[in-house]
């Protein structure tokens, strides 16, 4: 049908809708998603896997961390207390299969992690460790790591030659190595010198060394100045002489100032343990020894001071740091002579005639001793004899 104009009803646009069709809802086509197709897209769901993966990686992880954190600090599985040997060279692993094998670890991959870690292979000292029951690893690498090692002592006395001090470094098991030279007397500062198993004999006594050359050090800048000691060499000399006549703290200044005294007026130390340095030379302090006056008159003797208006040519001991110290800093007195008292001391005195005293006092109390000794042994001689005659008395029977 056609219009006044000639144009069709098709063109003028949709036919009109009755009433019933226009309240029904027309098809409309469904909205795009972009979204959906790109959470389709093959990359993004491996992304999504990875990212899944990667999170629950995290996760299983930081809870094997964990777990692996609380082994590491539990109680380890060592039921008594050992001592394990770490030596020098060896590598983490090697540590670790050691503790596990000792049972001291209960995992040697845990405990290689926790140095890994701790970035601490390099600081674990080497040396021997008392390990307490019950353990963790985290206890045993914190010993470890700060070289809390056992720790072993050996001890020498004040007044001991250097051939004695060679002696004992030689007995003394848990040091190794050879000794070749015994160091001069003197050389060395008597004292108590801590060591780990396993260190040399030689590095004790280089240490030793060491230890007298700093005490001398400052002990001779220290020095009064009407010493007549003209170097720290003749320090250590007077202060062996100092050392070994007399054992008492309270006595060493005072015996120092009697040898400075003699000293400064030119008259002879005649110091008894002198000449037996001279004869025995390092075994002289090995056991007791008398002296003889054939001895106090041989000038042949260089240590003899009974006959040498000086100090002998060297140290007859190795000298304690306080008879160093008695020698640099003596008392201020004007005794000259001394002698025992029978106390352990020594009773000093300034004039020759009070020294006589003093020995003649000191004579009467050895006599005493020895009459003293001789009673006791009668005593016991009776008692043995009476003994014996009861025995074969009752046999007799």
């Amino acid at each position: 049908m056609a219009d006044l104009d000639g144009r069709t009803s098709s063109s003028l646009g949709p036919e009109p809708k009755s009433p019933s069709q226009a309240l029904k809802p027309e098809n409309v086509a469904a909205p795009q998603n972009r979204h959906a197709k790109r959470a389709r897209s093959p990359v993004v769901v491996l992304m999504n896997g990875l990212f899944s993966l990667a999170l629950l990686g995290v996760l299983l992880a930081g809870i094997a961390i964990y777990i692996g954190m609380v082994q590491f600090n539990a109680p380890g599985p060592l039921a008594t207390d050992r001592n394990v040997d770490v030596t020098r060279g060896m590598t983490t692993r090697q540590i670790a299969n050691m503790l596990e094998s000792r049972g001291i670890i209960g995992n040697r991959l845990l405990f290689m992690a926790g140095v890994y870690a701790r970035q601490a292979r390099s600081s674990l000292q080497a040396g021997e460790y008392a390990i307490e029951a019950g353990a963790s690893m985290a206890d045993v690498l914190d010993k470890l790591i700060e070289g809390d090692a056992v720790v072993y002592s050996v001890t020498f006395p004040e007044g001991w030659t250097s051939q004695q001090i060679v002696n004992r470094l030689l007995a003394t098991e848990d040091l190794t190595g050879e000794i070749t030279d015994v160091p001069p007397e003197g050389a060395l500062l008597p004292s108590t010198y801590a060591y780990s198993p396993g260190a040399t004999r030689q590095s004790v006594l280089d240490r030793m060394v060491q230890a007298q050359d700093a005490a001398l050090g400052t002990i001779w800048e220290r020095r009064i100045d009407e010493l007549p000691i003209t170097s720290p060499e003749e320090l250590v000399i007077l202060a062996s002489i100092v050392e070994k006549e007399t054992a008492r703290a309270d006595e060493r200044t005072r015996v120092a100032a009697v040898f400075i005294n003699r000293l400064n007026r030119g008259m002879p130390l005649q110091s008894d343990p002198t000449i037996l340095y001279g004869v025995f030379g390092g075994d002289a302090w090995l056991e007791p020894r008398p002296i003889y006056r054939s001895q106090l008159r041989d000038q042949s003797n260089p240590y003899n001071t009974y006959v040498i208006p000086a100090l002998p040519p060297g140290p007859i001991a190795n000298p304690g740091r306080a008879s160093l110290e008695a020698v640099a800093n003596p008392s201020r007195t004007d005794d000259l002579f001394f002698v025992a008292d029978g106390t352990g001391g020594h009773a000093f005195a300034e004039t020759y005639e009070e020294h006589n005293r003093n020995v003649a006092r000191w004579r009467e109390i050895e006599r005493e001793r020895e009459a003293e000794r001789e009673r006791r042994a009668a005593e016991e001689a009776a008692q043995e004899a009476a003994g014996a005659d009861g025995e074969t008395g009752s046999t007799s029977q």
